[in-house]
C-alpha cells in the first residue's frame, strides 16, 4: 500500500470537499464510505465488548511463517504496491529545475485541479518527464504478477500512478488505482467528459502541445486525481467487498500516513495475516485509533502480537526474499529478465520508427518544388 517510492517519494493526494459539478458521484462515494464506517462501529463495539475471538493462522511472525501460510493453499491476497520515479519537489533535480519557470507558487499546486485548469503548463512539463515508458517495471510488480498467474492474488490497490502494474502484466479488473492513472484521460468540462486513450495523450505531451478536446476545445486532464478532487468510486466500492474476504494482505513501500488509503489495513478481518515489507515499520497507531480505521493499527511488537509482520527492506528485496522462501526466486529473476528485454525491444523499434517517420517528414518538406512549366 504505498504513497512513496523506494528512494523518492510521490505526492500524497488526500480527499478533500468535492466540486459541485460531481454531485453524482460523490452521492455514490459518501454511500460506500458511510457502510464502511459501520463496519467500523461494529468492529469497534465487538471489541470493546470482548465479542468474537481471533484466530492465530501464522505458525510464527516471520517471513518464513507468511511463506508457509502462502504455500499451505489457504490464502489469497490482497495487495498495494510502490515504484521509484523522480522526485519533482526536491531541490537541485532535474524536474524541479526544470519548473522554477512557471513560478509555481507552492511545489504542490502543480497538482492542484484549480490551478491547473488555469495554468495546464507546469503539469504537462512535469508529465513529459513521469510519462508512463520512461520507467521499467520492478521486481516487486512481476512478483505480484506471479501471484496472480499462480492464483493467489485477489486485488492490488496502488497510489501509484505510472500504469507500471498494467505494464509488468495486471488487468484492470485486478487494479484499483486509488489515485487514478495515465492510462485513460478526459476532456475536464462536465458537460463534455471525452475520453482519450494512452497514445493520444502521449502525442500531444510530447510534441510539447496543451492538450485540448477536439470536441469542445477545453483542456483534456490524465485521470489521475488531484487535490480538490475524490478518489474514485471504484475505490470505496470495491474494498467494501475485498477487505473482509482477503486471507493476506501485503502491504509495501508505505508510511501508512494518508488517508484514506491508510485505513484500508484496518478492514481485513482480526484474524487475517498482514506483511509489511518497508524501510522501517509504519502503521503502529494508538489502539482506539486503530479500532476507529484511522491510520493502521499495526501490532509487531507486543505479547499480544500474533498476525503481523515486519521485513524491513527495499519492496524489491523483500519481494525476492519472499519468492525464495516461497521456492519461486529463479522463476521471477527469469522472469524480470524476459520482461525486461521485451520493453527495451519494443522501446528501440519504437524510437527507430519515430526516427523513419521525422526523416521522411524533414525529406519531404526539404524537395524543392518542380517549376511550372512554360505556357
Amino acid at each position: 500500500m504505498s504513497d512513496s517510492s523506494e528512494s523518492t517519494k510521490k505526492e500524497e493526494v488526500e480527499e478533500v470537499t468535492p466540486e459541485p459539478e460531481e454531485q453524482s458521484d460523490d452521492s455514490s462515494e459518501e454511500e460506500a464510505a458511510g457502510d464502511t464506517d459501520m463496519d467500523f462501529l461494529r468492529n469497534l463495539f465487538s471489541s470493546t465488548l470482548g465479542l468474537g475471538s481471533a484466530d492465530k493462522v501464522l505458525d510464527e511472525l516471520t517471513m518464513g511463517g507468511v511463506a508457509q501460510y502462502i504455500n499451505s493453499g489457504k490464502c489469497k491476497s490482497t495487495f498495494a504496491n510502490s515504484a521509484g520515479i523522480p522526485d519533482f519537489r526536491s531541490p537541485g533535480t532535474g524536474l524541479y529545475a526544470n519548473l522554477q519557470k512557471y513560478n509555481l507558487p507552492y511545489p504542490e499546486a502543480i497538482f492542484q485541479i484549480d490551478y491547473f485548469k488555469k495554468h495546464p503548463e507546469p503539469f504537462f512539463t512535469l508529465a513529459k518527464e513521469l510519462y508512463p515508458g520512461q520507467f521499467k517495471p520492478t521486481i516487486c510488480h512481476y512478483f505480484i504478477k506471479m501471484l496472480k498467474d499462480k492464483g493467489l492474488l485477489r486485488r492490488c490497490y496502488t497510489q501509484n500512478i505510472d500504469t507500471l502494474e498494467r505494464v509488468a502484466g495486471l488487468e484492470g479488473e485486478d487494479l484499483i488505482e486509488a489515485h487514478g492513472t495515465f492510462y485513460t484521460s478526459h476532456c475536464v468540462s462536465f458537460c463534455c467528459r471525452k475520453e482519450y486513450n494512452l497514445d493520444w495523450m502521449k502525442e500531444k505531451i510530447f510534441s510539447d502541445d496543451i492538450p485540448k478536446c477536439d470536441k469542445c476545445s477545453s483542456l483534456v486532464k490524465p485521470d489521475i486525481v488531484f487535490f480538490g478532487e475524490n478518489l474514485p468510486v471504484r475505490f470505496f466500492t470495491s474494498m467494501k467487498s475485498d477487505f473482509p474476504n482477503c486471507d493476506l494482505l501485503i502491504i509495501m513501500g508505505t508510511s501508512l500516513q494518508v488517508q484514506p488509503f491508510a485505513s484500508l489495513v484496518s478492514r481485513v478481518s482480526k484474524s487475517c495475516p498482514r506483511l509489511l515489507i518497508n524501510m522501517e515499520k509504519a502503521g503502529q497507531a494508538d489502539p482506539l485509533f486503530g479500532l476507529l480505521g484511522i491510520g493502521g493499527g499495526m501490532d509487531f511488537d507486543s505479547d499480544k502480537a500474533y498476525r503481523d509482520v515486519a521485513h524491513i527492506s527495499t519492496c524489491d528485496d523483500g519481494c525476492l526474499a519472499l519468492a525464495d522462501l516461497l521456492g519461486w526466486k529463479v522463476e521471477l529473476e527469469e522472469l524480470v529478465k524476459k520482461e525486461h528485454a521485451r520493453i527495451d525491444s519494443q522501446g528501440t523499434k519504437e524510437k527507430a520508427s519515430d526516427s523513419k517517420g521525422a526523416a521522411a517528414k524533414t525529406s519531404a518538406a526539404s524537395v524543392a518544388p518542380e517549376p511550372k512549366k512554360a505556357e
